[in-house]
C-alpha cells in the first residue's frame, strides 16, 4: 500500500474514496493519533487527485518537472521553503508551488493540510 519505501514516510497513493461517496476530513484526521507524516489520497477528479496530510516535522527539498502542486490548511500553520524565501500559510490559506520549483514543506506543529496535484505526480519529487 504504501508507495514511498525510501523516506520516513507514510504515503498511500490509493485513492480512498470513489465518486458519489462524502469525504469525512474530520474522522480521517481523528484516527491519526501519532506524529509523523501522513500523506493519503482521499478522491481523484479528472486527471487530478485530493490528498490529505497529517503531519509535524519536515519534508526533504525536491521538485516536480511537470507538475504544479496545491497547499491548503485547513489546521495549523504550514511552512513552504523555496530557494529564496519561505511563505507561512495559517489556517485556510493555500498556495501553488510551481512546476520545476525546488521546495520542502514543514509544519513545526500537527497541520493538516489538503493537496491537489495530478495523479501521476511523484509524492517525494522528480529524480
Amino acid at each position: 500500500m504504501s508507495a514511498v519505501q525510501d523516506y520516513p514516510y507514510e504515503t498511500f497513493l490509493n485513492v480512498l474514496l470513489p465518486p458519489l461517496k462524502v469525504v469525512d476530513v474530520p474522522s480521517l484526521v481523528a484516527a491519526r493519533s501519532q506524529g509523523g507524516w501522513y500523506n493519503q489520497t482521499l478522491c481523484q477528479v479528472n486527471d487530478s487527485v485530493v490528498r490529505l496530510g497529517v503531519m509535524q516535522g519536515e519534508y526533504h527539498r525536491h521538485k516536480h518537472d511537470h507538475d504544479d502542486e496545491f497547499f491548503f490548511v485547513l489546521e495549523g500553520r504550514f511552512i513552504v521553503d523555496l530557494e529564496d524565501r519561505s511563505v507561512e500559510l495559517g489556517e485556510q490559506q493555500g498556495f501553488v508551488v510551481p512546476k520545476g520549483t525546488v521546495h520542502r514543506t514543514r509544519a513545526p506543529e500537527r497541520a493538516v493540510i489538503l493537496m491537489v496535484e495530478t495523479a501521476a505526480i511523484i509524492p517525494t519529487g522528480d529524480a
